[in-house]
């Protein structure tokens, strides 16, 4: 169990996000200053520094946290799982890791989502970070799948997923009206894009 210490800094990164996302919400994210989203959260600027170092990384706050559980689970497959099994498994608990943020009410978790999709600036950013997770998960996939898979058929599979869920989504952004219809047509463009994998074994 967390220590005193470590729950109040878990309230504070928490409030911190909660502020920033609300004031990006009402005055848009490039009018937003960091001083403001502190001043949100009841903190000085400095201690802002302590959790963040850009409004960018308050919005991307849990990318490498959830690279590292994606890779573990590439990393361990159930028995006799195939490669289009497993990232099938991987996009069905990505959703649920995105659902059950703690730092995120359910509110907050669209608005996060519909930013990122947006707004330039995180548009930039989340498209480094998708090529470095990629990548990363390309190279897990082949080292689980050693033998089997090249580090190609790898790239290639974990590429086509993931382009074709960030793109099906950004295609009906406007048509969408929850997170719920988000990760579903999320879902259905895996479905689509992993019943081309199936001949990987």
């Amino acid at each position: 169990m967390a220590g005193l210490r470590e729950r109040k800094k878990q309230r504070t990164r928490r409030a911190l996000i909660e502020s920033a996302l609300q004031l990006f919400d009402e005055k848009g994210y490039e009018e937003t200053t960091l001083a403001e989203i502190a001043a949100g959260a009841d903190v000085s600027t400095r201690t802002f520094f302590s959790y963040f170092a850009s409004k960018e990384d308050v919005v991307f706050y849990d990318t490498a946290e959830r690279m590292e559980l994606a890779k573990a689970m590439l990393a361990r497959p159930e028995p006799g799982m195939s490669p289009a099994d497993l990232l099938s498994s991987l996009i069905d608990n990505s959703l649920a890791w995105s659902s059950a943020q703690e730092e995120l009410t359910f509110e907050d978790a669209e608005l996060r989502l519909r930013l990122i999709l947006t707004e330039p600036t995180l548009q930039a950013r989340a498209l480094t970070v998708l090529f470095g997770t990629q990548l990363g998960l390309a190279r897990t996939l082949h080292e689980t799948y050693a033998g089997e898979l090249s580090m190609i058929e790898a790239a290639a599979a974990v590429g086509a997923l993931f382009g074709s869920v960030k793109l099906a989504v950004i295609a009906n952004l406007e048509h969408n009206r929850s997170l719920e219809e988000i990760w579903d047509t999320a879902r259905r463009a895996a479905d689509v894009a992993l019943a081309g994998m199936r001949s990987l074994g």
